[in-house]
């Protein structure tokens, strides 16, 4: 029978949190900076989730053909690549149009106001 969930939560947390996490912001601000499509910051993450099964199963002993463990570990990563990308998008658009926009807050700019 396949466990719904991996064993050995050290090891995940390396290989997820730390590795996979890495890599999952290292994508979401390379999408950021290169003006990709938003919809890459989706796909991306998920195929870095098929990737840390892999490591999950080699350096955990985790399970390789575990659902939940893909979603959820797939999930994190989305995540972690959505915030790369809002916050380097944010940080890219204020320094390159300083005249347009104004930063509001490290995931959000805005429209200078006129006047």
């Amino acid at each position: 029978m396949i466990p719904l969930v991996d064993t050995h939560i050290g090891g995940t947390i390396i290989v997820t949190v730390i590795m996979m996490g890495f890599a999952a912001w290292a994508t979401g601000r390379a999408i950021a900076a290169t003006w990709r499509p938003y919809w890459q910051v989706i796909v991306y993450p998920l195929l870095l989730g098929l990737i840390d099964r892999g490591l999950n199963r080699a350096f955990a002993e985790g399970e390789l053909w575990s659902l939940t463990g893909y979603l959820i570990n797939a999930a994190f990563l989305v995540l972690v690549a959505m915030a790369a990308h809002r916050l380097t998008r944010a940080r890219r658009v204020t320094t390159q149009y300083p005249w347009i926009y104004e930063r509001t807050g490290p995931f959000s700019w805005r429209e200078k106001r006129s006047g």
